[in-house]
């Protein structure tokens, strides 16, 4: 076995290779080594993402048949006393976000709650992972897993109460945007919320906030309660959902509620990454 020679030059340590060639040049100030590179944002998000998602695949199909089965419970209730019209689209609509609020805002709310009561939140911090990715990850996760049961309570809900069925399209952009504004603010009430007991309380009243405010028709809510619908992130996608299954949509306003929801989606997503950096650092 050969020796490789060493020696220290002003503080600096130089291995020179071998005789067999075999070791390679290395020098390092101070005895420390280099650290490696951080992770880009988008690989970084990719791999969180298709982590995340293999997780949700796993542990939440039960949860997703159950807030299917909710939503169309609800519009099966509601068939009684609503006939057709505004009232219609309006619960077909709000039932069918209704979905993403259980998994993106409910579930991520309490996932973000257990991961910091945990200490899971420790084991991201050591990665070389932007805390940016971590949150959009495990929001663009969640919210893709509502996408089944948000098409199937939007057909079933249309076939119900006789609703057209051709700009059902519209959930592609509903479901993501939707699905973002409700995720950042599920994280956000998970990273916030000093105990996990609290975090679980705050995704269940945002829960039960998109179900009485999304799925009740606007014009029935008095004037207070109405201004809260309006703060809801949720309320622009079921808006914009609920204005497509009208025989003459008006597309301008169905732009306006998506940039609407879009808008408060980045925002919440960037007070989740805000949240997330405060909880990690403690």
């Amino acid at each position: 076995m050969s020796v490789v020679p060493a020696e220290v030059v002003s503080g600096r340590l130089r291995v020179e290779a071998g005789p067999d060639g075999g070791a390679r040049s290395w020098s390092a100030d101070d005895g420390a080594a280099p650290l490696a590179p951080r992770a880009r944002l988008l690989p970084a998000l990719a791999a969180v993402y298709r982590a995340q998602l293999s997780r949700a695949r796993v542990a939440r199909i039960p949860l997703l048949f159950v807030a299917t089965f909710q939503s169309v419970g609800i519009m099966v209730l509601m068939r009684g006393v609503v006939d057709g019209g505004d009232e219609a689209r309006a619960v077909v609509a709000g039932s069918s976000v209704l979905v993403v609020a259980f998994v993106a805002l409910n579930l991520l709310a309490q996932y973000f709650g257990q991961l910091r009561a945990s200490g899971g939140l420790d084991h991201y911090a050591t990665l070389p992972v932007p805390p940016a990715a971590v949150v959009l990850g495990a929001a663009g996760a969640y919210a893709s897993f509502t996408v089944p049961g948000t098409v199937v309570t939007a057909v079933v809900g249309s076939m119900l109460y006789g609703l057209p069925l051709a700009n059902l399209w519209v959930l592609a952009a509903v479901v993501p945007l939707a699905g973002a504004a409700l995720a950042g603010l599920g994280a956000a009430l998970g990273l916030l919320a000093p105990r996990q007991e609290l975090a679980t309380l705050l995704g269940q009243l945002g829960m039960s906030a998109a179900l009485l405010l999304g799925v009740l028709p606007a014009a029935h809510l008095p004037g207070p309660v109405s201004w809260a619908r309006d703060l809801l992130p949720s309320t622009y996608g079921v808006e914009a959902l609920a204005r497509s299954f009208g025989p003459r949509p008006d597309w301008a306003a169905v732009g306006g509620d998506l940039a609407v929801c879009a808008a408060v989606g980045v925002a919440s997503l960037a007070v989740a990454t805000w949240a997330y950096r405060r909880a990690a650092v403690r």
